[in-house]
């Protein structure tokens, strides 16, 4: 598998689990330390999206120039 497809997948996979732990959020019985913790982990996830976000660009970007 190519390293492009290996982001791309990496990519959606980070956008799932951010929309898991969103789903999660939502749920009224969820305590406030809990919801801290998944708020935690969902931004840590969409950060990461937004780096290979940002790696795609670049690589995409160099390519084209040339």
């Amino acid at each position: 598998m190519s390293t492009e497809k290996k982001e791309e997948l990496a990519f959606e996979d980070k956008i799932v689990k951010a929309k898991e732990l969103l789903e999660k959020l939502s749920n009224p019985q969820i305590t406030l330390s809990d919801s801290v913790d998944v708020y935690k982990n969902g931004i840590k996830e969409l950060d990461e999206a937004q780096k290979l976000l940002d790696e795609a660009k670049l690589i995409f970007t160099t390519e084209n120039k040339n």
